[in-house]
């Protein structure tokens, strides 16, 4: 069931973590930092203010951040909230040859930059995942670690706008 954001005002600091925590895979303490900002103008102006925090994390709590996400097409344990989101972009369902595929690109990208190739992969299909893939490959590691925290941000929006009501 959606929050109202008057929901969300009126949880004690545990109870708003516990809420949207995920929204930033793994890193609780973004909630926990804005928690104490609230109430929230909309869904917008929530997730805003959660961005403001990460692009004012030092470098190395920002590399904490985008090493937390689970790689594309794993079958390894992740959050609910990836599973789903790499569930409906068909990654749950990947071929065998397909995985092979996944797991290889995945590795060619940490082995490069040191992190997970991260996508927000609503609205995504298989297909249009790699050729991110093959495209991102290309970045320089300035690059594609701003692209990474930007599809982060993404990920974190559409999140909240899943799970709270904006009415």
């Amino acid at each position: 069931m959606p929050y109202t954001l008057d929901q969300l005002s009126a949880m004690t600091q545990a109870e708003f973590v516990a809420a949207i925590g995920p929204a930033f895979e793994a890193t609780p303490v973004i909630a926990a930092q804005v928690w104490p900002q609230r109430p929230f103008s909309s869904v917008a102006d929530l997730h805003q203010r959660m961005v403001s925090l990460v692009q004012a994390m030092p470098d190395g709590e920002k590399l904490s951040l985008i090493k937390a996400h689970p790689d594309l097409g794993t079958r390894v344990a992740m959050a609910e909230a990836s599973v789903a989101e790499q569930s409906k972009a068909g990654l749950s369902q990947l071929s065998a040859a397909e995985y092979q595929q996944f797991q290889h690109l995945n590795q060619q990208y940490q082995d490069t930059f040191g992190f997970p190739f991260i996508l927000a992969v609503a609205g995504h299909t298989k297909a249009s995942i790699l050729a991110n893939f093959a495209q991102r490959l290309s970045n320089s590691p300035t690059v594609e670690r701003a692209t990474a925290l930007g599809e982060i941000e993404k990920i974190a929006r559409l999140r909240l706008g899943s799970w709270l009501d904006a009415t």
